[in-house]
Parts: C-alpha cells; sequence; structure tokens
C-alpha cells in the first residue's frame, strides 16, 4: 500500500507539471569504469567454484560506519543519490527524491529505498572475504571509493538477496552494461574469484554497451 501511494504521488505531480525531469537524480556510484577496462578486469578475474557459506553473518560485514558526524554510510548513500535530499539534525533525510535505476522507479520517501551491496556480503565471503579481516570486510561494506553501494528500490534489493547477475539481472535491460561494469570493477579491486556462470552471464550484459 505504501508503494502504490507514492507511485500515486508521483503520477500526481508529474501530470500536474511540478515535476520536472532533470530534478530527479539517478544513482551514480563512483569509479564505474569503461566497458574496455571492465572487459579487461572481467578477463583477469580468477575463475572458481563459489566456496562455503560456511560461517556466514551479515555481522562479520559491519555497516553502516560513520562517515562524517552524526552521518553513516546509508545516510551518505541516500544523499548522493538523491535529488533535493533535506536531511535533519541525526542525518536522517526527511524529504527529497530518488530513482532507482535497476527498475527506472521513482520514490519520495527513504523509506522506500535501500541501500544495494552490489556485489552482495554474502557472495563476496564465499568468494574470498571469508579470509579477510573484519577490517577489511568492514571497508568492502561501507565502500563509498568504488562502485559497491547504489540507492534502489527495497523490494527490488531484497528480491536480488545474495544472487549474481547469473541467476539476478536488473528488470531494465538499459542499466545491464552498467550493473555489470560495477559488479566486476568491485570484484577485480577486492580480488574476489566469480565463477563460470557468473562469467557468461557477465560477458553477455557487457555486450549491452
Amino acid at each position: 500500500m505504501r508503494k502504490f501511494r507514492n507511485l500515486l504521488v508521483t503520477t500526481v505531480l508529474a501530470l500536474a507539471g511540478t515535476v520536472a525531469v532533470s530534478a530527479t537524480a539517478s544513482a551514480t556510484p563512483p569509479n564505474i569504469p569503461s566497458a574496455a577496462t571492465a572487459s579487461s578486469e572481467l578477463a583477469a578475474l580468477r575463475v572458481a567454484a563459489d566456496g562455503s557459506s560456511s560461517g556466514y553473518s551479515r555481522d562479520l560485514f559491519p555497516h553502516w560506519s560513520t562517515v562524517s558526524g552524526t552521518c553513516n554510510t546509508r545516510e551518505t548513500v541516500l544523499k548522493r543519490d538523491g535529488s533535493g535530499v533535506v536531511t535533519d539534525s541525526s542525518c536522517a533525510a526527511t524529504s527529497g527524491s530518488w530513482y532507482s535505476p535497476y527498475d527506472g522507479a521513482t520514490w519520495y520517501a527513504a523509506s522506500d529505498v535501500d541501500i544495494d551491496h552490489v556485489v552482495p556480503l554474502s557472495n563476496a565471503w564465499k568468494t574470498g572475504a571469508s579470509a579477510w579481516t573484519t577490517t577489511k570486510r568492514q571497508q568492502f561494506a561501507n565502500d563509498l571509493s568504488y562502485p559497491q553501494l547504489i540507492a534502489v528500490t527495497d523490494n527490488v534489493n531484497q528480491a536480488k538477496g545474495d544472487q549474481t547477475p547469473a541467476t539476478w539481472k536488473p528488470s531494465r535491460t538499459a542499466y545491464w552494461c552498467t550493473y555489470s561494469k560495477m559488479w566486476i570493477h568491485v570484484k577485480y579491486k577486492y580480488a574476489l574469484r566469480i565463477n563460470s556462470a557468473e562469467k557468461s552471464a557477465l560477458t553477455s550484459m557487457l555486450g549491452y554497451c
């Protein structure tokens, strides 16, 4: 019902002419590589079967970390990826708009938006992060320097879960190129493995660039 109400608000505002297309920010994480760079990085990644999920816990990837003052990583990404974001004294977003590039939806309440770990924490655990220190896992879970965090529709993020591009892709094929470049760059930066099905899917998605 909350989703319906927000979509209704979006429609009414648009019909009233009060929402300009230029006013809606699209979530854009930093350091998304070119297609050529992503292709080279993909070729360099180690291909191997995923490891065990034994011992995995989200608590082993501490998040959300304080970035500045009262603002943590989630709040920082909400402000980065939104348009006209207003925050209160605790840094919580009280208003603004967020365009989710995964599904093309725009939301006007921060509660409708999740911060997606592009490479899920569980997948990272199974492809190399189980051997990391807690400090490195915390860095990975809060990385604002690479394209690992992005604001998207909450239920889309929940549907994605810990899946790789082999079994889950954004519904908007127009975003497949960008999504694959982000995924590859993060895995390359952190020297995480990929499995053969994942590599095949990423190769196909780069074909949309």
